[in-house]
This record gives structure tokens, C-alpha cells and sequence, in this order.
């Protein structure tokens, strides 16, 4: 089940409001002793998180299928830097990890319980039965948790402001709708974009030349932090074909041997080629304003779009403090959503471990 984005929370009777959450989309089977854990792209990352499977295996519950998200969490927050650091080859570095940044599983649905398949089933029913799911099978402490849910616009607008921190937005579900899989009908994505002022710190070529001539296909963005090191922060590669000569013309014009005094682009990763790794320093001396949706690790999570050029800020007003924001906290919102679980609920449930 894909999410289609919009530009604003759609209103009515027939949304449920959910938390975007900055993490692995997952989705978990378990019959009997086997757990499968489906990536979007279809590779199972059980291997990858042996202690959500064995907290899986630990469930009451002998066969199920959730659909949810994979999160770990450092201190009030859920960090993406660390959850990409649990994709690792060595199986000895993966049980050290597991144990020192355990994973988290956020449920937001079910498709299958016992023997009824739910896929079929509206979300208006399925989201009663995942909640009572939870009640009987996971724990407030446990690697499970169930996501939290709103059917009031003004809760889901205050999680959408207070995007950061491990949340980047907000997913609208039709409550009247089976679980589309496959297609983007039946979910609806929603990000508060955001701008700041860069500092152009450098810039790659792109893979395909233009008039006979390499031209940039990107360019690397910096801010400057309280002790004036001018930090690597993402990039933006939204450049119109048109606009890249000149752009290139410019930036070759001012190629230094360093740029960044703190934080650098790296070298090549497993997720990273040798040539995309390839860049140039430049003297930080152009300023770019840039729309941004999420800031997380010091570095923008996703790409930028660039807005507009700022001659008129000098780069040492690119600064960190820009990108303070007051960010709502994922685990005080799973804690908040227990309580009020705890509150509804019979003081008979049976919570298995």
C-alpha cells in the first residue's frame, strides 16, 4: 500500500491521520516458528534485526501479518543515522548492534490474524483489530508498539507542525477502503516543507555530458555551527538543464582544494559508487535559499529543491541555528498513545510478552 503526496491534510469523515514515521517500511509475517520481514523492495531484513524476530517469535499470537515501520530509538528520538548503520554484512556486527541500538516495530495495521485475512476488511474495522491486537500481545516496554491514530484533523495538523526528530509528517488513510496494495488510492502523504539559507560548499559533475562538456548535476550545500566550521548538510540536484553551463561556468570559476572545515562528503560505501562519491570544492562564497521537508543528523534527510539565490546573505549567516525547530517527541507519543490505550481498555486484557 503506497501513499500518494499532497500538499495539504485532506478533511472528512472518511480520513484516519497517522504519524509519518522516518524509518524501514515493513512488512511482518509470522506463521508458527517463521518470521518474515518484507523491505518496500521486497528484501526480508530479518537478518538485519534478529531481535525484533525474536520478539516476534515471542508474541502469543502464532500467525499474523502487520504492516508497520522499523525505528530505533536514542534518547527521545528516532535516529534514521543509526537505523541505516543496522544494514551491515557481518553477522557479528549485526548481533553487537542489535544489542546496543535495538530496533523498534511500529504496527499502524493488520492484514491477517489467526486464520481471517484481513486484506480485504476496511480500515474503519481493521484499525479496532490491530488495536486489540496490541492490547493482547504487546507490552509497553516490548520491540512492538502500536502506532498512534487520530480521526481529529486539529491532532494530525499539531503532528504535521511538529514534524522532526524521527516524525516527518503525516499519512491519511480512507477508512473506508480495503488495504490497497499496489496502488495509491487508499493513502495520502503530508510533509511540511521548510527553507533555509546554504552555503554552496561544492558540487558534482553529472553522468551525462551536455554540448560536448561535463556539466555539474549537483551541488553540495554547508552551514557553519557555533565554532564557525562550515558543515557538509546534503545537496540539491534540481537543476534545470538550461540553467547548468552557466551554473558549471560559475562554479569552476571558484574551485579551492577544501571548503569544509567540519563534516565532509565521504568516500565510497557500500551505498555509494567511487563516481558519485567524486566532487569539488569551491570557495564558500555562493548562498542558495532551499526547501527542505526533514533535518535529522546533522544533514538533510532528502534531497532540496533550490528556491532562489541569496547575493544578498553572506555565507556566515548560514548557520545551524536556522534549523532549530520545536519537534514533537515519537516516544513520548507512543507513551501518550499507551496511556490513553490503558485508559480505554478492560483492566482484564491479557498482555502476553
Amino acid at each position: 500500500m503506497e501513499a500518494r503526496s499532497v500538499a495539504q491534510i485532506p478533511i472528512g469523515a472518511q480520513w484516519q491521520y497517522e504519524p509519518k514515521w522516518d524509518g524501514f517500511r515493513c512488512l511482518l509475517l509470522r506463521d508458527g516458528d517463521a518470521v518474515t520481514m518484507l523491505s518496500k523492495s521486497g528484501h526480508d531484513l530479518k537478518r538485519y534485526f534478529p531481535e525484533v524476530e525474536a520478539a516476534a517469535l515471542a508474541l502469543p499470537e502464532k500467525r499474523f501479518l502487520l504492516d508497520g515501520e522499523l525505528v530505533v530509538p536514542t534518547g527521545e528520538a528516532f535516529s534514521f543515522d543509526s537505523l541505516l548503520q543496522r544494514i551491515h554484512p557481518a553477522p557479528n556486527r549485526i548481533k553487537k548492534l542489535s544489542a546496543e541500538t535495538p530496533a523498534l516495530y511500529l504496527a499502524f495495521d493488520i492484514l491477517g490474524s489467526g486464520k481471517r485475512e484481513l486484506r480485504d476488511t476496511p480500515l474503519s474495522q481493521r484499525r479496532p483489530l490491530l488495536e486489540t491486537f496490541a492490547q493482547r500481545c504487546f507490552t509497553t516496554d516490548g520491540l512492538f508498539q502500536l502506532s498512534p491514530s487520530t480521526a481529529d484533523i486539529k491532532r494530525a495538523a499539531h503532528w504535521l507542525r511538529a514534524a522532526g526528530g524521527g516524525s516527518d509528517g503525516v499519512i491519511a488513510k480512507r477508512v473506508d477502503l480495503s488495504y490497497q496494495g499496489g496502488n495509491r488510492e487508499g493513502m495520502q502523504k503530508i510533509k511540511c516543507h521548510r527553507s533555509a539559507d546554504c552555503v554552496i560548499g561544492g558540487f558534482r559533475y553529472g553522468d551525462k555530458p551536455l554540448a560536448g562538456r561535463k556539466v555539474a548535476g549537483s551541488v553540495l550545500l554547508g552551514l557553519f555551527d557555533a565554532e564557525g566550521l562550515l558543515h557538509h548538510v546534503g545537496f540539491s540536484s534540481g537543476i534545470k538543464v538550461v540553467d547548468k553551463p552557466a551554473l558549471t561556468d560559475r562554479l569552476e570559476a571558484i574551485v579551492a582544494k577544501r571548503s569544509f572545515t567540519g563534516n565532509a562528503p565521504g568516500g565510497p560505501s557500500r551505498w555509494a559508487s567511487a563516481r558519485s562519491s567524486d566532487w569539488q570544492p569551491v570557495k564558500p562564497t555562493l548562498v542558495v535559499e532551499v526547501s527542505y521537508d526533514h533535518f535529522t543528523g546533522g544533514r538533510f534527510r532528502h534531497g532540496t529543491s533550490i528556491l532562489r539565490w541569496r547575493p544578498d546573505k553572506k555565507p556566515k549567516q548560514c548557520t545551524m541555528d536556522q534549523l532549530a525547530q520545536k519537534s514533537i517527541s515519537p516516544v513520548l507519543l507512543l507513551l501518550d498513545e499507551q496511556q490513553e490505550s490503558s485508559k480505554s481498555s478492560p483492566a482484564s486484557v491479557n498482555r502476553g510478552d
